[in-house]
């Protein structure tokens, strides 16, 4: 959120594969970061709404195992189950509505996480005093203003997901690399991580060579597999098996 960089944005309903889909975008933005020396070393923190598919596929991602013991020492091994990370930060926003659809009221939680350590770190960052989805929201309005096809009345509607996934795509990479925002001091996000020095023009964007090779793409696909793969199927899968 400090440096405004879209990572991901996907067209589709709001179900868990969507959820999975850019919590894993998250997760492997993270450990990019975590490998590169000018990365972030603290803890990711996420803010998210109260949409219910949230907590399962943040803990899909980001999840580590939890042994629960047996009482007294008798019976099953229960079955492993998932826990967060001790220094994973998640805030809620949830918003109270009436049957019209009225706003009446909004609140805060942490899910995972102090409330009071997720505030302390959203004011050292300087994006709020308390847990708030502003800048997503911010973001929308900004994707309706800017993308015609995602306006409510519109006659550049698409037919096809495909391409409007496809046109969101391309919006997503002007948006990072040639459109400057006035609080980051007239830079673009790019400019904001460091990616680049310069603002880019849309020509720039388009004439540059960008060859990605084969096993460059297999590659991606692994980290996305290994991130979607939780740690109870993975101890399962990587389980030996008790020999007679």
């Amino acid at each position: 959120m400090k440096s405004r960089f879209l990572l991901e944005s996907i067209i589709g309903p709001r179900t868990l594969d969507t959820a999975l889909q850019l919590t894993a975008s998250v997760a492997v933005y993270s450990k990019a970061c975590q490998k590169c020396s000018r990365g972030d070393k603290d803890p990711p923190l996420i803010l998210i709404d109260d949409h219910l598919p949230y907590p399962q596929a943040i803990l899909q991602v980001f999840g580590d195992i939890k042994h629960c013991r047996r009482k007294n020492g008798r019976g099953r091994f229960k079955h492993p189950r998932l826990k967060p990370p001790v220094d994973l930060q998640v805030g809620v926003v949830k918003k109270l509505r009436d049957n019209t659809g009225n706003l009446l009221k909004v609140s805060s939680k942490a899910l995972f996480g102090r409330k009071k350590e997720i505030v302390k770190r959203i004011q050292e960052l300087g994006i709020g005093q308390k847990i708030n989805t502003s800048h997503m929201e911010r973001l929308n309005g900004t994707i309706r203003g800017q993308q015609a096809r995602l306006i409510r009345r519109t006659h550049a509607g698409s037919h096809l997901q495909e391409l409007l996934q496809y046109s969101i795509w391309l919006w997503r990479d002007l948006y990072n690399w040639t459109r400057v925002h006035y609080s980051l001091l007239d830079e673009t996000p790019a400019m904001a991580l460091s990616l680049t020095d310069e603002v880019w023009t849309v020509l720039r964007y388009i004439l540059y060579p960008v060859h990605v090779s084969d096993i460059q793409r297999r590659d991606w696909a692994e980290q996305r597999s290994s991130v979607l793969e939780s740690a109870v199927d993975a101890y399962k899968r990587n389980k030996a098996l008790p020999i007679s």
